[in-house]
């Protein structure tokens, strides 16, 4: 089945416009499934039957994979085999029956405002490095956009005078804006900064590593962890706490969920409404401790 995951990968990049990350996932999901139907002696697509592929779903329940992550796979199961049916004109889709185990849906971990002013306060600005590092918390947290697309942002992309940036996922283009903190940053780290990370090298990567490299995930995550601990925060921190947080400050000051769902770059705004449910959350938790007759 490798050529016809490929394909399949193939398809996505070129005719849906598909993200690098989604692209991946998939892959990932499909290739688990292909070592599981190879170990069992399946050795075409043809021979996969709904039987086969509700067992692959009932060993990874025994294999005790998180429920999040089996909805994950059999959403990537029945996106190849609808491309195949779709493909070789089958008269029946085997995975189209496959049912998803429910997921019970889990409020996003934030940091509190208070939190977040402190974490942003972390990097000194004495050095390069730290200047760079403050250039790229505030950015994240005044756009709420994800790690793969702040490492991915161009020096194009970035517009300091009118304060918006433009970024690319897939096929889609959103412009997104940022408010003066974040601005200052930012041309902080252009002024002087960026060239010593830059040295002799050139780039088009607006945030650079110590070696005149873009910015990895890797890289930028150890930063963050870094910047944590130094602040005393005990929850375990991802560049996505900062994105939750971007988002959910918004909703909770106001923000009409539209034009959160537009900055976040969310297909669907189901998914963006996550964010007023953590608001009416909090409400009826300032509600149940302050008020005299619970």
């Amino acid at each position: 089945m490798k050529c016809e995951i490929q394909e399949f990968i193939d398809y996505l990049h070129k005719t849906r416009g598909t993200s690098k990350n989604t692209e991946v996932s998939y892959e990932r999901d499909l290739k688990k499934l292909e070592k599981y139907l190879t170990e069992g002696g399946f050795e075409t697509a043809e021979q996969i039957t709904s039987t086969v592929l509700n067992s692959y779903v009932l060993y990874m329940e025994r294999k005790n994979f998180a429920a999040s992550s089996i909805s994950r796979s059999i959403a990537s199961i029945r996106a190849f085999f609808q491309f195949l049916t779709q493909k070789y004109r089958w008269k029946e889709n085997p995975a189209e029956k496959l049912k998803a185990p429910k997921i019970e849906k889990k409020l996003p971990d934030i940091l509190s405002v208070e939190e977040v002013e402190l974490l942003l306060k972390q990097p000194k600005e004495n050095t390069a490095k730290g200047i760079r590092d403050r250039a790229m918390l505030e950015l994240l947290y005044a756009t709420g956009i994800r790690v793969s697309e702040l490492i991915s942002l161009k020096v194009k992309d970035i517009n300091l005078k009118l304060g918006y940036l433009t970024c690319s996922s897939g096929e889609r283009e959103r412009v997104i804006p940022f408010g003066t903190t974040a601005k200052q940053a930012v041309e902080h780290y252009m002024e002087g900064a960026r060239k010593i990370l830059l040295g002799e090298q050139e780039s088009d990567y607006l945030f650079l590593n110590c070696s005149g490299k873009s910015m990895s995930r890797q890289g930028f995550w150890k930063v963050l962890k870094g910047y944590a601990a130094s602040a005393g925060i005990q929850q375990d921190i991802t560049p996505h706490t900062l994105r939750h947080s971007f988002a959910a400050h918004l909703v909770q000051n106001g923000a009409d969920l539209k034009s959160v769902q537009e900055m976040m770059g969310h297909s669907d705004i189901s998914t963006t409404q996550i964010y007023m449910n953590m608001n009416i959350h909090k409400i009826r938790d300032v509600y149940m401790k302050a008020h005299p007759r619970k």
